[in-house]
């Protein structure tokens, strides 16, 4: 039974800038010679699962293209893709010649960053590919965090966790990849500073097919029961009057829980609390007023 070609909804980041004056649309629908369109220069996604392709095409020979592809003028008769790479491969599978497609006015820049967002709102991604683009988006279209989450209609703490998924070593963000490991267990891992405690934990999460909740209940006991050779001492004996005094500050500052965790030789960690995405909001608001 063919797989019938769903009708994409576009979320509110892709409404948000096909509504760009960089993108004004110059038509309503075209219908466009599959030659005359070239690949998209800025496209992120590197791989479309052939049988899934081949099951749109057949949608497509018997019911049409639900949903028009996305293309800018370049030149007489010349087009260049902006979004709907699946949809135009598959068209080319089915034998089709000709497509309809919106034609818009876009600059390399809203490019870039549509086929990102277009990217992060398919379905099939992975957390990593996710990230990857969150932070294309950062980088390569000069997003801020805010921006971002406006962009993708992410809460801003769901993006920041995304990109912390990137500090996390490279063997755990294949697994991550690959679905050894789950996104629960990565936001677990996270929060953990040494990355080889971070692998360590890892390790268990794969040989012993650990819970999330149960990774979650080794990584609070790591924090607040530091081993020997971590060198970090909690609690009041640790405490210098001075720090006491900074750690009221910082409290009265971001507007949550501080502690300290602090080592004979002065080293030590400042550590934020948060009990709720909006405390969670609330500390990064307040790290983005210190930048």
């Amino acid at each position: 039974m063919p797989m019938t070609e769903k009708k994409i909804v576009l979320g509110r980041g892709l409404n948000t800038i096909l509504t760009d004056a960089s993108l004004k649309p110059e038509a309503s629908i075209n219908d466009i010679e599959i030659a005359c369109i070239e690949s998209n220069p800025f496209q992120p996604r590197t791989s479309i699962d052939p049988e899934a392709l081949a099951e749109l095409a057949s949608s497509i020979r018997e019911i049409g293209i639900v949903q028009p592809i996305t293309v800018r003028k370049i030149g007489e008769n010349r087009y260049q893709l902006i979004a709907g790479e699946r949809r135009l491969q598959a068209a080319v599978m089915a034998g089709l010649s000709r497509i309809p497609a919106y034609v818009r006015t876009a600059d390399d820049q809203a490019m870039l960053e549509l086929a990102l967002v277009e990217n992060i709102q398919r379905e099939d991604l992975d957390p990593i590919e996710v990230a990857i683009s969150y932070h294309r988006l950062i980088e390569e279209c000069h997003l801020t965090q805010e921006n971002l989450s406006d962009r993708v209609g992410k809460k801003r703490s769901t993006v920041s966790n995304y990109l912390r998924l990137l500090k996390l070593p490279a063997e755990i963000q294949l697994a991550l990849r690959q679905g050894e490991v789950s996104m629960g267990h990565a936001r677990s891992l996270i929060t953990v500073d040494n990355p080889d405690q971070q692998l360590s934990l890892f390790n268990k999460i794969v040989s012993q097919s650990l819970s999330v909740r149960k990774i979650e209940e080794m990584v609070r006991k790591l924090q607040e029961e530091p081993g020997e050779n971590s060198g970090i001492r909690t609690g009041k004996k640790a405490q210098l009057p001075e720090n006491e005094q900074l750690q009221e500050q910082l409290k009265r500052f971001f507007q949550v829980n501080v502690r300290f965790n602090r080592t004979k030789l002065g080293k030590g960690k400042i550590i934020l609390e948060f009990n709720s995405d909006d405390e969670l909001e609330t500390i990064l608001g307040k790290l983005d007023q210190i930048k």
